[in-house]
């Protein structure tokens, strides 16, 4: 131990910074200069480490400018047998380029030679030799992870020959080619047109039938990069049969990451009207079901989303039940984006659909819908597609009254009615007033609207949406967040319609003056609207009082020319109202106008009977047609709201029965690429 302290501190110092230049007679472990504080290093023993770091670094430098002076010497001689004729010599000269490309150094100098890159390039498109092939583009996608060889490689044109490489029978080239290409879709602007125009997305859809994972990962990533935002890419995916593949590829494999990306790629072609019914064809609903219940987050909600995009398409798809089911139950997540993807997605499969409506109806879909909207509270999102299935639930399908008196027992009236008021916008308030409409069929819910205040809402909303058509004049479109206030109008008076059936509702419409708007409302050159305001006429003409006040506005001379309609239920409604006006009539005018009504309702070489409303209330049930979602946002809302919303759910407007031109909305888009609608995310 003596020995060892007498070594001279430059010993020491050499010992711990180059042991390698020791020899082993004079290696020793360092010793301790205090004996006292055997448990901490040393001065010298700290230096030891991060000496060792500096000279590696040091190494490191002197070792890149040696790969640096040694590829700038090489690289001409190396484009020069690039050139040659001999295939060995170009085979070993890209051999050597594709080991410069390994090291940083080297391979900084190789992609900074637009000569070199370009005899790289030249290469690989004109050989025969497998190996050649094999190492220009491997070099290439060496390059390619950094930004001036993206840059290089695109301004050599290396990207028709990298999109040609992906047909190479080698699967290493085809390898190397698809990464070096999906490298250059992330990072090099103007990448994208280029791999269109070279014909990459006909042969990314080709490769698609291979089987490893990791591969078709990066190739489902490629389409969806160049489909983003690109209707021409997603038109050219369709022809290529891509749909088929992309359901087959989420059917067949369980690796996350490949589901995930395929998953990404159905999300963007989904907005295209073109490309849905295809792959709702080919059982894209049921291959993305498979998945809601999967681990991962981002699966899942890509999967809503593309689910939800499709979902008007697919509203006649059979074998759905097991999808309905898991929405129900996604309903109670704790997740925003997943509850409002599943209201969304359940409001379009059960419209129109009444095995659907009775398949979710049955699994518990009332009360779940219900306990949403209670829970969402101001979120429209949420809200709109919620009540939208419920209206569907509630018309049209065997369980249909069973619908109708679960939302009453599920607490659900005085919540629907609490949405009639601000801040809920027209495109909600719509959607409540069909579900109020559908609730009022059934006698139970009658007082339960009439005590939570529903029939002055609905006068109220009657009142403004009518105004607003006034105000703005005959003709004029009267548009409010994308809801025409004559469907405003329609619905509030047919659910009063509805509503005016029990008595005491009845002296109630008659209470808040509404009478003189509902004969206005006869005036209408919308056919539906004539309809239902003369339907509540004929209701509030069962009391006396109800006539009296009808007859009072003025409301005969409109009614009798009425009773030439067309539309057999408008005839009806108007005849049963003139007679009930006429009961307290003398005997002469009653036989002078029943006369007149059985001239003009004689149907079926059937009489009139005189009050019998029955065909014309058959007629007004069939006219009330199922919906499609609608999203509808603000900008701001677009804005700050995470959820991507899709194109998809603009509606195929579903036409009323009988009903004219003027009673529906133009039929909307369905391929528009707002930034929401189209996400990368």
């Amino acid at each position: 131990m003596n020995d060892q302290f007498n070594n001279t501190r430059s010993h020491r110092v050499r010992q711990a910074m180059f042991p390698e230049a020791m020899d082993e007679s004079q290696s020793m472990d360092i010793p301790q200069t205090h004996m006292e504080q055997v448990n901490q290093q040393t001065a010298v023993q700290r230096l030891a480490e991060p000496s060792q770091m500096l000279k590696g670094a040091v190494m490191d430098l002197i070792n890149y400018q040696d790969d640096a002076d040694l590829a700038n010497r090489a690289i001409p001689e190396l484009i020069r047998l690039l050139s040659e004729n001999d295939l060995h010599t170009v085979q070993q000269a890209t051999s050597i380029v594709n080991q410069l490309t390994k090291k940083e150094a080297s391979c900084h100098v190789v992609l900074n030679n637009m000569h070199m890159v370009s005899a790289l390039v030249r290469t690989a498109t004109n050989s025969n030799d497998a190996e050649t092939v094999r190492s220009a583009v491997g070099a290439m996608h060496n390059m390619s992870h950094h930004r001036q060889g993206l840059l290089a490689i695109f301004k050599s044109g290396g990207i028709p020959a990298l999109v040609r490489l992906l047909g190479h029978r080698v699967e290493a080239v085809v390898f190397y080619a698809i990464t070096t290409l999906h490298n250059l879709l992330l990072h090099q602007e103007g990448a994208k047109m280029a791999v269109r125009l070279a014909g990459g997305l006909q042969k990314m859809i080709a490769l698609l039938h291979k089987s490893n994972v990791k591969f078709l990962a990066i190739v489902t990533d490629c389409l969806q990069i160049l489909a983003y935002g690109n209707q021409e890419s997603k038109l050219i995916i369709l022809a290529s049969g891509g749909p088929a593949e992309l359901v087959r590829i989420m059917r067949s494999y369980t690796y996350e990451k490949l589901l995930y990306t395929t998953c990404r790629v159905l999300k963007v072609l989904s907005v295209c009207s073109s490309n849905k019914p295809a792959i709702v064809e080919a059982g894209g609903m049921q291959a993305l079901a498979n998945h809601l219940s999967h681990q991962s987050t981002r699966l899942v909600q890509n999967c809503l989303w593309t689910l939800r995009n499709l979902s008007d398409v697919a509203t006649k798809q059979d074998g759905l039940e097991g999808l309905l089911q898991l929405l129900v139950q996604l309903l109670s997540s704790n997740d925003l984006n997943v509850v409002t993807c599943a209201a969304g997605i359940l409001s379009n499969l059960t419209c129109n659909n009444p095995k659907n409506k009775q398949v979710v109806y049955q699994v518990g879909g009332i009360e779940a819908l219900v306990r949403t909207i209670t829970n969402a509270g101001n979120r429209e999102e949420i809200t709109e597609p919620a009540v939208c299935a419920l209206r569907h639930l509630t018309s049209r399908h065997p369980d249909a009254e069973h619908a109708e008196n679960g939302v009453r027992l599920h607490y659900g009236i005085p919540v629907l009615i609490k949405l009639l008021n601000p801040p809920s916008r027209w495109p909600l308030i719509k959607a409540v007033i069909g579900l109020i409409r559908n609730l009022a069929l059934c006698p139970g819910n009658h007082t339960p609207i009439q005590d939570q205040g529903g029939l002055p809402k609905l006068v109220q909303l009657l009142m403004k949406a009518y105004q607003d058509i006034q105000r703005r004049g005959v003709g004029a479109p009267s548009m409010q967040d994308g809801v025409r206030m004559e469907e405003i109008v329609e619905g509030a008076v047919g659910a009063l319609h509805i509503l005016a059936r029990e008595c005491l509702n009845r002296s109630i419409i008659r209470d808040l003056n509404c009478i003189p708007t509902f004969v206005q409302l006869l005036y209408s050159e919308i056919e539906n609207v004539v309809r239902v305001a003369a339907g509540v006429l004929c209701e509030l003409a069962q009391d006396k009082e109800g006539a009296e006040a009808i007859e009072r506005e003025g409301a005969t001379t409109i009614l009798t020319e009425l009773l030439h309609s067309r539309n057999e239920g408008i005839a009806a409604y108007a005849a049963a109202v003139l007679f009930r006006m006429s009961e307290d009539k003398s005997q002469d005018y009653k036989k002078r106008l029943s006369v007149e009504l059985t001239s003009s309702l004689f149907r079926d070489d059937m009489p009139w009977e005189p009050g019998n409303t029955e065909m014309a209330d058959i007629l007004t049930t069939q006219s009330y047609q199922d919906e499609l979602y609608t999203t509808h946002l603000t900008q701001q809302q677009s804005q700050n709201n995470t959820m991507q919303y899709t194109s998809t759910y603009l509606p195929q407007q579903q036409q009323h029965t009988g009903m004219q031109q003027q009673n529906t909305q133009p039929q909307q888009s369905t391929t528009s690429n707002h930034g929401w609608f189209d996400s990368e995310l």
